[in-house]
């Protein structure tokens, strides 16, 4: 088994070993993983943190021992909070929110024998409920897409995993998954703000999620991250007067 971790701020992870193949995700620098098959050009990689697979170009994967990665995954993590910060070595580097800067420790911290300086917010360790909110609010009016994870394009369930992963809670990739984890409410008005709620499409395939906001409204990432009115049978769109998504189920994370 090898291992490995992105020291660049983004790489996507594609649904098969070449670059015109879909893009189903995207690591964030600070971002663990395992290789599980190595090919050529490309290997597939399974993340740490929410065990996702994928492809990633070689020429953006860099290796690690197995010592230095199970060192990585006991140290304490910290997640930039600002949308672009910079982080400085020899050189200056651009990293997004949701990054993990591990073991950092007064300004400065040590990533694969390089030693970095930050003077940017991060937080660490799970937060008040009430912080959820606050944290998918940072990506309002953020472009839509596929397999994107930062605020300059997301999907749904990335949305949903970094709003999350902001108040110290990991949770899956994709929307399904995610629909596993937590406790199930019954009404839209047994939910709090922070509580995750799930659509599903006419073969009753959990396909969107949402993070419920107060006043029976929702904020989540359909063409951009927006905020819509919810009740029990789904999103509502003001602007178009129709209903764009069917509810499931709601979830109550936390």
């Amino acid at each position: 088994m090898k291992y490995g971790l992105l020291n660049i701020s983004i790489a996507p992870m594609r649904a098969d070993p070449t670059d015109t193949s879909e893009m189903v995700n995207q690591i964030l620098f600070g971002e663990q993983y395992k290789v599980i098959e190595s090919r050529k050009n490309f290997s597939k990689i399974r993340l740490s943190h929410d065990k996702y697979e994928g492809w990633i170009c070689n020429k953006q994967l860099t290796s690690i021992t197995k010592e230095e990665y199970d060192n990585l995954a006991v140290k304490e993590k910290h997640f930039t909070t600002d949308v672009l910060d910079i982080i400085k070595s020899d050189s200056f580097q651009t990293i997004v929110m949701g990054s993990v800067i591990s073991d950092l420790k007064e300004g400065s911290f040590t990533f694969n024998n390089i030693d970095y300086t930050f003077e940017g917010l991060t937080t660490s360790g799970k937060k008040d409920k009430s912080m959820l909110v606050e944290n998918a609010m940072m990506f309002l009016n953020a472009p839509y897409l596929w397999g994107g994870r930062t605020p300059f394009g997301i999907d749904c369930s990335g949305f949903s995993q970094l709003v999350y992963r902001l108040n110290g809670i990991e949770i899956p990739r994709d929307a399904g998954p995610q629909s596993e984890v937590g406790t199930t409410l019954s009404f839209v008005e047994e939910s709090e703000p922070g509580d995750l709620a799930f659509f599903d499409n006419n073969d009753g395939k959990i396909v969107h999620v949402g993070v419920i906001l107060e006043n029976n409204h929702i904020i989540h990432a359909s063409g951009k991250v927006r905020i819509d009115r919810i009740d029990q049978q789904g999103i509502f769109n003001v602007e178009k007067g129709v209903h764009t998504h069917k509810l499931r189920l709601i979830k109550s994370i936390i």
